[in-house]
């Protein structure tokens, strides 16, 4: 466990959260769903439960910005800080009942991401991180796996939904690592998969398109459990969409599967 101030209040705010989103995953068949775009939904039980990260996090560090999914950028008058914020991640999961979807926030500071919270509602996993304080879920320490070959590597991925584009490109990165590596997983939560490589329950991920609050928690949380996380579009991570992370050599390895795919 990381006991710090920080770590207090990311995780009180976090836990605040997620009683709002229990409550309504118990009754998603009830939720009021928007549309927000073509396969791409956001309920109601989104933006409260954004609203009471936002507000317990103002109140324990007033003047931090936001970068959130629902609200957009707010600018604080401490440049130096800035929370990046999903309050809903796997919301397709959610919204059929399915219990794979997490709350993430993370903290960025002088431009790196120094501290993440993902927790798992359904499930009680709480995975968090501090840099240079290592990486945990609940009492647990966090190591990647120490596998080395690619035959025996797990890899997790996003498929990219229904009016994102990047179809035909994704189909050529599948293609290309399918034949390399023992098996692939596809399971709706950037954020929580990449906790999961973190977890050592896979082994490298890849996944592009994605916004900072989809991946910001989960890049301290690999580092720190000893992994590596970097960016397939030359970016750097605070400003990245295309990512991919693993143990040392599961990294590698996808990466120059990858590379197979754009030659």
């Amino acid at each position: 466990m990381i006991r710090s101030p920080l770590m207090t209040v990311m995780t009180d705010a976090v836990m605040k959260a997620s009683r709002s989103l229990k409550r309504d995953f118990g009754e998603v068949e009830n939720l009021q769903v928007l549309a927000k775009g073509p396969g791409d939904f956001v309920s109601k039980a989104d933006t409260k439960a954004e609203e009471i990260l936002r507000a317990a996090l103002e109140k324990a560090r007033p003047g931090y910005g936001f970068v959130m999914e629902e609200s957009g950028v707010v600018h604080g008058t401490d440049e130096s800080n800035r929370w990046h914020i999903d309050p809903l991640d796997g919301t397709h999961n959610f919204l059929r009942g399915i219990p794979h979807w997490n709350i993430s926030v993370a903290l960025e500071r002088d431009n790196q991401f120094i501290a993440g919270v993902i927790y798992d509602a359904a499930k009680d996993e709480m995975f968090m991180a501090e840099k240079g304080k290592g990486a945990y879920v609940n009492n647990r320490r966090l190591r990647v796996s120490g596998r080395n070959e690619p035959a025996d590597m797990l890899i997790g991925t996003g498929i990219p939904h229904i009016g994102k584009g990047g179809h035909g490109q994704f189909l050529r990165e599948l293609a290309a690592v399918m034949p390399r590596f023992a098996n692939v997983r596809r399971m709706g939560s950037a954020a929580l998969d990449i906790a999961y490589v973190a977890a050592g329950r896979m082994d490298a991920y890849w996944e592009r398109g994605l916004n900072t609050w989809d991946f910001a928690a989960g890049a301290v949380l690999i580092r720190e459990a000893g992994g590596t996380f970097g960016t397939l579009d030359g970016k750097p991570v605070t400003s990245a969409k295309d990512i991919i992370c693993g143990n040392e050599a599961g990294e590698r390895a996808l990466s120059q599967a990858l590379k197979t795919a754009a030659a």
